[in-house]
């Protein structure tokens, strides 16, 4: 059973993952309570042993709960076994989210992560959100001082815009930006997308089966609780869910043809994408994470790519993909470093 998974080489410089990753978000925060530490351990365990390797976390998933979990589920010889990534950069002071990209708190954060890790050195380390008053250089700066004190190996990007991409880039080499994509979340094929090609750089869908959506359609929201944050994101409200549900029929219709299942459908889409995509779908079940490994061997013609990109085309979808305070910086700049005076 090891090792079925394909590897792949993420962005230009050494970095080589599984051809899908794990999302280990939802184990611990967003998506309602936590879910026990022994399921999910259970969980990230078979992952690996079925060779998904590429374990997606970040210091703000729980806050904090979900890297302790990894810290724990990595003991006894499986660190050296997985990829490890993690993210900096949204901060939750006073009960106050702020985005900080300030070298002390870059580096303050790096070294909290591994202490919660329980590693030495984190594999990938993103900057979460994109810090708009801080120079991207400034930031990316003191990462590569990481680096070179073997605290990370390699830099990555979530949520930055093209432009910005492209600033981070030479300062020190980025090797994957991380980005929401899957067939309803097309917004970075115009400009995100071809800049990482361009530069080398390695790509990370996140949410690939759209948050749930393309698993089991408007009724996702019948078993999400209270507080489960996709009950308050655009697409889900109920009129939205309504109008869009449309969407996930023609999915499941194509994959009853293909005899798959429709989130299985949806992702391979993103895996057909090329061999610099990683789609890193989450989840809390060893079914669901079967299933998800079942995509992999879903095979899509140009033609059939086509037809299931004609079923979300933009102007079908309704609702954004965010609220307005959690907004992507997809489109953000950061200032000049001409106008940086360090304090």
């Amino acid at each position: 059973m090891g090792g079925r998974v394909e590897r792949i080489k993420l962005g230009s410089q050494g970095l080589e993952v599984s051809a899908q990753g794990l999302g280990c978000m939802g184990m611990s925060a967003f998506y309602g309570p936590p879910k026990p530490d022994e399921d999910t351990i259970s969980l990230i365990h078979h992952a690996i042993h079925t060779g998904v390797t590429f374990l997606d976390t970040s210091d703000i998933y729980g806050p904090f709960t979900n890297e302790i979990l990894l810290g724990k589920a990595l003991k006894g010889g499986v660190r050296e076994k997985v990829e490890l990534a993690t993210k900096f950069g949204i901060s939750f002071a006073d009960g106050k989210r702020e985005i900080r990209g300030d070298p002390a708190y870059v580096r303050a954060a790096c070294e909290a992560s591994l202490k919660r890790l329980n590693i030495d050195c984190i594999d990938l380390y993103y900057q979460h959100r994109v810090d708009t008053r801080v120079p991207i250089e400034v930031t990316i700066g003191e990462l590569k001082k990481l680096v070179q004190e073997g605290k990370m190996k390699y830099i990555g990007l979530s949520e930055a815009s093209a432009s910005t991409i492209r600033r981070a880039h030479a300062v020190h080499p980025i090797t994957a930006v991380q980005l929401e994509w899957s067939l309803w979340s097309r917004d970075v094929e115009e400009e995100i997308i071809p800049t990482c090609r361009e530069l080398g750089i390695g790509i990370v869908a996140y949410s690939p089966l759209g948050r749930g959506f393309f698993s089991s359609g408007s009724k996702v929201l019948e078993n999400l609780t209270d507080d489960d944050f996709r009950k308050f994101l655009p697409r889900f409200q109920p009129e939205n869910l309504e109008h869009n549900k449309t969407i996930f029929e023609r999915v499941n219709e194509m994959a009853a043809r293909k005899g798959c299942t429709p989130s299985q459908l949806a992702l391979a889409w993103v895996h057909h994408q090329g061999k610099d995509v990683c789609p890193i779908p989450g989840t809390t079940k060893i079914e669901n994470f079967n299933q998800n490994i079942g995509a992999l061997s879903v095979k899509l013609t140009p033609e059939e790519m086509v037809e299931l990109e004609s079923f979300a085309a933009e102007d079908v979808v309704k609702g954004d993909r965010y609220m307005n305070e959690f907004a992507t910086w997809k489109d953000s700049e950061t200032p000049p470093l001409s106008s940086w005076k360090a304090t």
